[in-house]
């Protein structure tokens, strides 16, 4: 399970906490919602839980053990901008490779076409290369994702194949999902349980329904 305890978050003593005794429980194969308009520390969160930053107070562990300090992170961010996340001299072959090799089964459930592969991420749509940013992460060495507004600025077919295939990976693997939207309807849809970071009426808010030991 990926915990995060009694998360606080801010840039340095003179800035207003960004998050402030926040946890989170992600157990595998549960798809967690993250809700809140912009500044109310979403991406922050996603950042902590990844291992992107450290928490000023509280930890992250899994499985009740500290990130891995070396190799390939069981837990990948996905960000809502893919081509900031790619190496833009890179082919799409070596960028996928990165990662590992997705199956064809995969790659077919995405809707990356074979001729991608040559190309260099310029030469892709956002949406198109946001495909290719969920594919290189989904692999038998992720054991949680987190999505942040992956599918916020593509059309409602690009939207659609994605999370399709997302979810069917991640039901199918167990692996735990956390997807950070402010969109209540796509969370809805898509979450077993929702943590709606405006709520500020208790001390501690835990999300999918398991509170941290």
């Amino acid at each position: 399970m990926l915990i995060g305890k009694e998360l606080s978050y801010r840039y340095n003593p003179k800035h207003e906490w960004i998050l402030r005794d926040l946890s989170v429980a992600i157990a595998p194969g549960k798809v967690v919602g993250l809700m809140g308009p912009s500044g109310f520390g979403k991406t922050t969160l996603g950042k902590l839980l990844a291992g992107y930053l450290k928490p000023t107070k509280g930890s992250v562990t899994i499985n009740h053990q500290p990130f891995p300090l070396r190799g390939y992170s069981p837990v990948q961010l996905i960000f809502q901008n893919p081509e900031l996340t790619v190496n833009p001299r890179w082919r799409i072959r070596r960028i996928l490779q990165e990662g590992h090799n997705p199956s064809p089964d995969f790659m077919e459930a995405l809707g990356i076409h074979k001729d991608w592969l040559n190309r260099y991420p310029h030469e892709l749509s956002g949406g198109e290369l946001q495909r290719i940013a969920v594919a290189r992460v989904l692999n038998s060495s992720t054991r949680y994702l987190i999505a942040d507004e992956v599918t916020a600025m593509l059309d409602a077919n690009t939207q659609a194949l994605i999370w399709q295939a997302v979810l069917h990976y991640a039901r199918t693997y167990e692996v735990g999902l956390l997807v950070i939207s402010h969109e209540q309807m796509l969370l809805n849809r898509l979450c077993d349980h929702i943590l709606d970071l405006t709520q500020k009426t208790t001390h501690d808010r835990v999300a999918s329904g398991v509170r941290p030991n």
